[in-house]
């Protein structure tokens, strides 16, 4: 397993990129082979913990969008070791541009054969964190061709604050790409290859292209968050409920170093 820890080479060109527009894929990033054995694992939990038990059709959109369950790392040493591998760390570190990343929380996403859009929204209008220097790794455990809804960003949008109130729903999807549109932030979707892995911030508006194939779409995302960063002082019912999930125990103003919250990769 030693490729998880293997420092990758980060251009000064992805750089840039990442800080110009607030996303960057990186292809190759992951040695395929490895990572179609790892997404075996976490696609057989991600099947046999999930909850959702309604047909597609029975479901609203965020419903239809993707099964959804996190912190597999707690449920299998394989997913754990892929959850702490610091050579994912240590890029989202980079590209954040700060000393070193703590886990906020993993999480699978699995886009059923048939399965809607994921509606367009920024991250961040879930989490009590203090700051911005957050990133999401998003990682296919398969191939994901435009057929099977690649993930999307507009580029440039972390810079944008009108929107942000906007929780993943049918209203972000009719406010969000149009606004997007009128400011100039252009939508980017293209396929992925296993082994591609794409990192945005936070504040960067996605979304997600339906799977209209007959296949699943497996993926697996960590997020990471700068290792000094803090609660917020003051939070919503949306931010208390994933602060009681992801960072138990941390008191407002305080660190996130929870036991759930380990630092996976640090300069110092």
């Amino acid at each position: 397993m030693d490729w998880l820890d293997t420092p990758a080479t980060l251009r000064e060109a992805d750089r840039k990129a990442f800080a110009r527009d607030g996303h960057v894929t990186l292809r190759g990033l992951l040695p395929a082979a490895e990572l179609a054995a790892v997404g075996r694992e976490i696609t057989r939990l991600t099947l046999a913990l999930n909850t959702e038990q309604r047909a597609l059709a029975e479901r609203d959109s965020y419903g239809r969008a993707f099964l959804q369950v996190m912190n597999l790392w707690a449920q299998s040493p394989l997913v754990g070791r892929f959850v702490m591998g610091q050579r994912l760390a240590r890029v989202a570190a980079e590209l954040l541009g700060v000393r070193g990343v703590r886990l906020y929380h993993d999480q699978s996403l699995y886009k059923e054969p048939g399965g809607g859009h994921t509606p367009a929204h920024a991250d961040q209008f879930y989490w009590p964190l203090a700051s911005d220097r957050t990133v999401t790794a998003w990682i296919p455990l398969q191939d994901v061709p435009m057929s099977m809804g690649p993930l999307g960003f507009y580029s440039g949008s972390q810079r944008v604050a009108a929107g942000r109130d906007l929780g993943i729903s049918d209203a972000s999807e009719a406010d969000i790409p149009a606004r997007m549109l009128a400011l100039g932030h252009p939508y980017v979707c293209a396929p992925f290859a296993l082994g591609d892995v794409s990192f945005h911030l936070g504040w960067t508006f996605h979304r997600a292209e339906p799977n209209t194939s007959d296949r699943a779409r497996s993926v697996m995302t960590v997020i990471y968050m700068a290792d000094d960063t803090q609660l917020l002082e003051t939070l919503n019912p949306i931010q208390q409920n994933d602060r009681d999930q992801w960072c138990p125990g941390v008191a407002p103003g305080a660190v996130v170093d929870s036991p759930k919250n380990p630092v996976i990769w640090s300069a110092a």
